[in-house]
């Protein structure tokens, strides 16, 4: 196999779709010696990052190493305006040859090709955006949402060969996501002109500022904050002045430091207490701490009533307002009930009477917390998989701290800090 090229599979399914994979003969990962077909039993969601292009679906699994992505694709006319400049020309021409029913399966060289890595650390910035395990429990700081949507609003301005105006592809987006967060410009200018020009970051800076004030035109979008972008684009790069530290710069959640819990019952006697299971699947992000201890359950005996009282330690930027957050609770593999959650500082709290058999005094109690209406259902244990993400996490923070060893091609894989990672590397809250 020629220096920068990979075997991928390419495979025309029953249904009409076809499918590219990483050829198992050149690969280590177990998984992919299923049927090329269909793949691996999927992996949970937060372990892979998802982009929707035209005529297909990418998928990149964040704990492995890959450039390429996986491809199911369904309207292979769409997708032949990219698959090219991702892949190369003979898989383009592999998958031509699937949907014309001219070929089955074959195995086909597939070029590395810059397409590829930049649709890569799409992929990547949008799961961070869903899946990024913020922990105050856990020592994992939170990313800056702004930086991190201007960014994405760069790179998929910087990927728009991937999408299509045909329906809602992400390439619409980008006028929403410069618009949703220029409230970052400002700093980010201030950031790019206090940083060293020959450092990594500076580079990095540029790059963002130049993309998005490229997508702001292409778009038609002005306004104060994009005015000022472009002035400071079009004058000579002055010196740069004091480093200015990053955290300072952005707005962050002020006076949220965990408080002392108070049972939200007082009195009764103690019958048990235990730690729920943290689903990240079961609600929207930025809602509750990602950490495995931030769920927990008290059952306790009120005379002759039985009480579950619930605490589930939120967020840094989990809503003030009314959300029907709630918990699943199921008792000794009884039917599943829930109980309303509400927002008390730090915390979501709730208590509901308990169904326990009289004498009962040790009783079996799951508990999980959901959003009713975005909440999926119970998904397989994911223990390993969550440790591994947090894991990933502190990998990318140590090296986002550390702006002199990063090069490129980036750490983790494709994956190079963002902007989000080495701000939040910086912080200097009480982690």
């Amino acid at each position: 196999m020629a220096r920068g090229s990979v075997d991928v599979h390419v495979v025309r399914g029953d249904d009409g779709t076809t499918r590219i994979a990483a050829d198992p003969a050149t690969t280590a990962d177990p998984a992919t010696t299923a049927d090329p077909a269909t793949g691996p039993p999927p992996a949970p969601d937060f372990t892979r990052a998802v982009l929707d292009a035209a005529g297909a679906v990418l998928t990149w699994p964040v704990l492995g190493d890959p450039v390429l992505p996986v491809a199911e694709i369904h309207d292979a006319t769409r997708a032949q305006q990219w698959l090219w400049a991702v892949y190369g020309e003979r898989v383009a021409g592999a998958v031509h040859a699937c949907a014309a029913g001219e070929l089955v399966d074959a195995r086909v060289p597939s070029d590395l090709t810059p397409l590829a890595g930049r649709a890569a650390r799409l992929g990547f910035g949008h799961w961070a955006a869903r899946w990024w395990p913020a922990s105050h429990l856990d020592g994992i700081p939170s990313l800056q949402p702004d930086v991190l949507g201007l960014e994405l609003a760069a790179l998929t301005h910087d990927c728009q060969q991937l999408f299509d105006d045909g329906g809602d592809q992400p390439d619409d987006w980008v006028p929403e996501l410069v618009g949703d967060h220029q409230v970052a410009l400002d700093p980010l200018i201030q950031w790019w002109h206090s940083t060293p020009p020959s450092t990594d970051t500076a580079r990095q800076l540029e790059s963002v500022l130049r993309s998005v004030d490229d997508a702001a035109d292409s778009a038609g979008l002005d306004g104060e904050a994009l005015g000022r972008l472009r002035s400071s684009l079009a004058q000579p790069r002055r010196p740069h002045g004091t480093p200015v530290d990053p955290v300072t710069l952005f707005v962050r959640h002020d006076g949220y430091a965990l408080a002392a819990g108070e049972p939200l019952v007082t009195g009764g006697r103690l019958i048990a207490r235990g730690s729920g299971t943290n689903d990240w699947r079961r609600y929207p992000p930025g809602f509750v701490d990602a950490s495995e201890t931030a769920v927990s359950w008290t059952a306790r005996a009120l005379g002759a009533r039985r009480q579950i009282e619930v605490e589930v330690v939120a967020h840094i930027a989990a809503p003030v307002t009314a959300v029907p957050l709630a918990a699943e609770v199921r008792v000794n593999d009884g039917p599943r009930n829930r109980v309303t959650l509400s927002r008390r500082v730090d915390m979501w709290t709730g208590r509901a009477d308990l169904s326990l058999p009289a004498g009962e005094t040790q009783p079996r109690i799951e508990l999980g917390v959901l959003l009713p209406g975005f909440d999926p259902g119970p998904g397989p244990e994911g223990d390993a998989d969550r440790d591994s993400i947090r894991a990933l996490a502190r990998r990318r923070l140590a090296a986002a701290a550390q702006p002199d060893a990063r090069t490129s091609p980036p750490h983790d894989g494709t994956y190079g800090p963002f902007l989000a990672e080495i701000a939040a590397a910086a912080t200097d809250e009480d982690y």
